[in-house]
C-alpha cells in the first residue's frame, strides 16, 4: 500500500509481496510436489505406521508407486479429468496413496472425516458428488462399510463398479482398506488395486503431467463451531503453496531430519498442510496413529525418535496427565514450542517457537497470515501474523462494508493465491465481494506495523454494557493461570447488560482453583468490562467439540445460561 501523508487516514488494506518473491516454493500441484519431492529423497524414509500385524515403512519412491497403483486403478474404474474420489480414512499410508493418487489421475480427492455420524456422512457424500469411495472398513466403534449400506442398501447388491443409487448418483466403484468387505458392491483394497494392471503406467504419467495449477485439486469440508459444513474446493496452487509455504514457516530442510508424529486427520486441511505438507517437503518421515491415544502416542514418540509433534492442545494436556508421561524418553523431541507441555518434559531441552502467531481458514487452504518460527515477541506483539506473499487482508465495517482505519475492529477479509475456487454448489460471486475479497466472519484489526489481530467469531464477539469484548482475549488472559487446563468464554443474555462475560473453565487434575481466584486473576490482566461476570466449571467431556477440536461455542452458551438461570 502506498505511503499516507500524516493528514490522512491510513486504511485497514494491507498486501504481502508478491507470490512470485517467496522463496522455497516448488512445483504447484500435487502430482509436481510428490514427483520432486521422490525426485530429491527417493530413498528417505517418508511414511512409518506401526501395528501389532507388522510395521509398514515407505520410502518417498514406495510412496510414489503406491500412489501411482491407485491412480491406474481409478483411471480402470473411468476416473476422467475432475472426477470426484472420496478418501474416508484415518492417518495410514493407504489415505496418503489415495489422495496423491487420485491427483495423478487427474482426479480431486475429497477428505471426508472418519469422524462422520450417518446422516453427516449421508451430507457429505451428496454434496461432493464423488463417483469412488476408498474408505477405511473400519474405525473405533464405527463399521462405514454397515453405514453404507444402511444409507444405500443397493451398496449390498451392486456387482463391484456397478453401483446405480438414485441417492449417490455419481457414485460407482466403493473400494475398503482393512477387513474383507461385508457388502458385494464394495472391492476389498488388492481387488480395487488390480484393476489397475490393464492401465499402462505411461498413461497415468501423462495424465499426472496434463495437471495444471489452476485445475480444481481437492474438496475439504470446513469445520466451524457455528454452522454445518461447506464443501470447499481448492485449486493445485493454493495447496501446494502452503505445503512449501508451511516448511518455509517452520524452518525445515533436508538436514533436520523431521520426524513428525500426528493422530490429527489429514482430511482437516490444517493438518494436511502443516504436518503432512511441511515434513515432506523438507524430506522427512510421518509418523502416522490411525487414532489417538495419549499413552500410546508417548511411546511412539520415543521408539521412533520423533522430532516434531503436531497435536491440538487438549491432545498436548492429555500427553502430561497420561500414566506414562514420567517415564518416556523424549529427548528427540526439538521442534516442539516453549510454551508447550511437551517443552516441560524433564528430556526436553527446546528453545524453539512455533509459528503460531497466525490466522487462516479453510476457504485459503490456512494461512493468510504468519510470523515464522522463533519470531521475537517484539515482532510478532502477540499478533495473527501478516500478510503472506499474495495476500491481501482488509478490515472492513460489518454493515457498511467500507474499510475501517487501522486499528479500529471490523471483519477480516482476505484475497489470495491460495483462496478456495468455491464452495461446492454456490456460485462464486455470491461468495466474494465485488473486489475479490472472501469475507471470513471473523473480527479483527490490522495496527500501524500491519500486523493482524485476530479477535475472535463476530458470532462470538460480546456485547456487554455497550461494549465490545473478545472473547479470546479473555481466555488468553485465564490460560495463564496455571490451574486452568482450558477456558472457553462465551456471553449470556443479561436483562440490563445485553450480555455477561461468562468464563466456562476446565481445570487441571489436581488444582482446585475458585471462581473469585480466576476474576481476581484476570482483573490484573483485563478491562474492568472484559472481567468474568461468572466462572462456571465443567469437566471437559462436558464440552462439545466439533471434529476439528473447536469448541461450539452456541452449545456452550446454551449450557452456561442453563447453569445460571436458577
Amino acid at each position: 500500500m502506498s505511503a499516507e501523508t500524516a493528514s490522512k487516514t491510513v486504511l485497514s488494506l494491507v498486501s504481502g509481496p508478491p507470490l512470485d518473491a517467496e522463496p522455497g516454493l516448488g512445483a504447484l500441484t500435487l502430482p509436481g510436489f510428490l514427483r520432486e519431492v521422490t525426485a530429491e529423497y527417493g530413498g528417505r524414509e517418508a511414511v512409518v505406521l506401526r501395528s501389532p500385524e507388522g510395521d509398514t515403512r515407505w520410502t518417498y519412491a514406495e510412496l510414489w508407486e503406491r500412489a501411482t497403483e491407485v491412480a491406474r486403478a481409478l483411471r480402470a474404474c473411468g476416473l476422467d479429468k475432475g472426477g470426484r474420489v472420496g478418501v474416508l480414512m484415518t492417518n495410514r499410508p493407504e489415505w496418503l496413496a489415495a489422495v496423491f493418487g487420485t491427483s495423478l489421475a487427474g482426479g480431486v480427492a475429497v477428505a471426508l472425516s472418519t469422524f462422520s455420524t450417518a446422516s453427516e456422512l449421508d451430507d457429505l457424500l451428496r454434496i461432493s458428488g464423488v463417483s469412488a469411495l476408498l474408505f477405511e472398513r473400519e474405525v473405533p466403534k464405527t463399521d462405514f462399510a454397515d453405514v453404507l449400506t444402511g444409507l444405500e442398501p443397493q451398496i449390498a447388491e451392486a456387482a463391484p463398479g456397478a453401483l446405480r443409487s438414485a441417492r449417490y448418483p455419481f457414485l460407482r466403484h466403493l473400494a475398503a482398506v482393512g477387513d474383507a468387505p461385508s457388502a458385494a458392491g464394495i472391492e476389498g483394497w488388492a481387488d480395487f488395486l488390480a484393476r489397475g494392471g490393464r492401465v499402462p503406467r505411461e498413461l497415468v504419467e501423462a495424465t499426472a503431467e496434463a495437471v495444471r495449477p489452476s485445475d480444481p485439486a481437492v474438496l475439504f469440508f470446513s469445520s466451524g463451531s457455528t454452522s454445518r459444513p461447506k464443501g470447499i474446493i481448492s485449486a493445485h496452487r493454493g495447496v501446494a503453496v502452503q505445503m512449501w509455504r508451511f516448511r518455509r514457516m517452520f524452518g525445515f530442510g533436508p538436514e533436520d531430519g523431521v520426524r513428525c508424529w500426528t493422530a490429527n486427520g489429514f482430511f482437516w486441511s490444517g493438518n494436511f498442510a502443516q504436518a503432512l505438507g511441511s515434513t515432506l517437503a523438507a524430506g522427512g518421515a510421518l509418523v502416522l496413529q490411525r487414532v489417538f491415544a495419549a499413552g500410546e502416542a508417548l511411546e511412539l514418540m520415543e521408539a521412533e525418535r520423533v522430532n516434531f509433534p503436531v497435536a491440538w492442545p487438549h491432545q498436548s494436556a492429555q500427553l502430561e496427565s497420561a500414566p506414562g508421561w514420567a517415564d518416556v524418553d523424549l529427548g528427540a523431541l526439538r521442534f516442539v514450542d516453549t510454551a508447550g507441555p511437551l517443552a516441560r518434559h524433564a528430556t526436553v531441552r527446546t528453545d524453539w517457537t512455533e509459528p503460531g502467531r497466525a490466522y487462516g481458514n479453510t476457504e485459503t487452504f490456512t494461512i493468510t497470515t504468519c510470523f515464522p518460527a522463533c519470531t521475537p515477541p517484539e515482532v510478532h506483539a502477540g499478533s495473527s501474523g501478516e500478510p503472506l506473499p499474495g495476500v491481501t487482508v482488509k478490515i472492513v465495517d460489518t454493515l457498511t462494508g467500507a474499510v475501517v482505519p487501522r486499528g479500529e475492529h471490523g471483519e477480516i477479509c482476505v484475497k489470495g493465491p491460495t483462496l478456495m475456487l468455491g464452495y461446492a454448489g454456490t456460485p462464486l460471486d455470491e461468495t466474494l465481494d465485488a473486489d475479490g475479497f472472501f469475507a471470513t466472519g471473523d473480527g479483527g484489526r490490522l495496527d500501524a506495523a500491519g500486523r493482524l489481530f485476530w479477535e475472535g467469531r463476530l458470532t462470538d464477539i460480546i456485547k456487554t454494557g455497550g461494549a465490545n469484548v473478545s472473547p479470546l482475549e479473555v481466555d488468553e488472559a485465564l490460560a495463564a493461570h496455571p490451574g486452568v487446563k482450558v477456558a472457553k468464554t462465551v456471553g449470556v443474555p443479561h436483562e440490563t447488560l445485553g450480555e455477561a462475560v461468562v468464563a466456562c473453565v476446565v481445570a487441571h487434575g489436581g488444582a482446585r482453583p475458585d471462581a473469585e481466584e480466576l476474576r481476581a486473576f484476570a482483573r490484573e490482566r483485563l478491562a474492568s468490562y472484559k472481567v468474568p461476570r461468572h466462572v462456571l466449571f465443567f469437566a471437559e467431556d462436558d464440552l462439545a467439540l466439533t471434529g476439528s477440536a473447536k469448541i461450539k461455542s452456541g452449545d456452550l452458551r446454551e449450557l452456561a445460561a442453563r447453569r445460571l438461570a436458577p
